[in-house]
């Protein structure tokens, strides 16, 4: 039985703490929050909800320590100092910072002799697999990847933590006209504004400064300053009423060409009615790979690239020949 706890307690947290409960070979032994433990409330029965300042030094009853915070700021501190006591994994997702935060990770792990495992999810994660599979397969070619429609955690997280928001939703919106060129195999060169726009709903606080978040929005490196984005203000209702989901999906295409010019493309695409529930059953199989790996005597930093697909199946090395390979 492997033993995971989780660290934060929001959308992703609970997605971590319903796929936990679909794996028999999987316990949750705790809940772990920065805030006051007597106000978070989890439907688990028989669990703790526990200080972070308890995961301090390293705890005999974890195996292994999901960490659920934002991306933008907590993530990068978090993981590190977490990965010095405990076989972590994380879903940082802002794709141009991972060499340092795997650079930094992969220091603590390897001193604390632990695995921490980043960037885990469907985009980093699945997708990042598929995209390598196909640049494998077909290297006289190109990849595409098309995000939504869908809300986007960590960009919806990064608009709730500009000064005045009290509330917001960021949708991710494919342009169909640029994926019918991808679909089509013609290999189109494609800016990363062609391939997407942003629509953005915020709430903000009385007496905030709207232009001031817009422009914030609008401006924000690795997020928003490159797509074309349209910002709406809204009323705490609307934003219940109409934006309380949390879908996600999209596409990785890799469209190439083999012996005289015979073009293939390969897709693999998702949709997801739960982006948090998906993204947390990618973070639990995460676990039992950096479980098992430990155990092996593997430390340091890993991504899904470098865990062989048995690692995270619950299933034996017979049951997976005998039935998907």
């Amino acid at each position: 039985m492997i033993k995971i706890a989780i660290l934060g307690y929001g959308n992703l947290g609970r997605g971590v703490e319903a796929a936990i409960k679909q794996n028999d070979d999987m316990e949750l032994t705790g809940v772990y929050t920065r805030r006051d433990p007597a106000g978070l409330k989890i439907k688990t029965e028989g669990v703790a909800v526990r200080a972070a300042s308890e995961l301090e030094n390293g705890r005999d009853d974890i195996d292994v320590l999901v960490i659920c915070g934002g991306s933008a700021t907590d993530l990068p501190v978090m993981t590190p100092h977490y990965a010095q006591w405990y076989n972590v994994i994380d879903s940082f997702d802002t794709h141009a910072n991972i060499p340092t935060h795997f650079k930094n990770v992969d220091k603590a792990a390897k001193n604390g002799g632990k695995v921490g495992v980043i960037s885990a999810g469907w985009d980093p994660g699945m997708f990042s697999i598929n995209r390598v599979y196909a640049d494998a397969i077909l290297p006289c070619g190109q990849a595409y990847t098309f995000w939504g429609k869908g809300v986007s955690q960590g960009h919806s997280d990064a608009v709730r933590r500009i000064e005045g928001v009290k509330d917001a939703r960021q949708y991710t919106i494919p342009v169909e006209k640029a994926l019918d060129a991808v679909r089509s195999g013609s290999n189109p060169e494609l800016t990363t504004g062609e391939k997407h726009t942003r629509e953005v709903f915020v709430v903000a606080k009385d007496g905030a400064d709207k232009a001031a978040i817009e422009n914030a929005i609008v401006t924000m490196p690795n997020y928003f300053s490159d797509y074309d984005t349209t910002v709406h203000f809204i009323t705490e209702e609307e934003m219940k009423r109409d934006h309380s989901g949390l879908p996600h999906g999209g596409s990785v295409i890799h469209s190439g060409t083999t012996g005289e010019g015979n073009k293939h493309v390969i897709e693999y695409s998702l949709k997801l009615d739960s982006n948090p529930e998906f993204t947390g059953s990618v973070l639990a199989a995460c676990a039992r790979a950096a479980f098992r790996m430990n155990k092996e005597g593997v430390t340091g930093a890993k991504t899904i690239l470098d865990i062989a697909p048995a690692y995270l199946s619950a299933k034996s090395d017979e049951d997976l020949r005998a039935h998907y390979l």
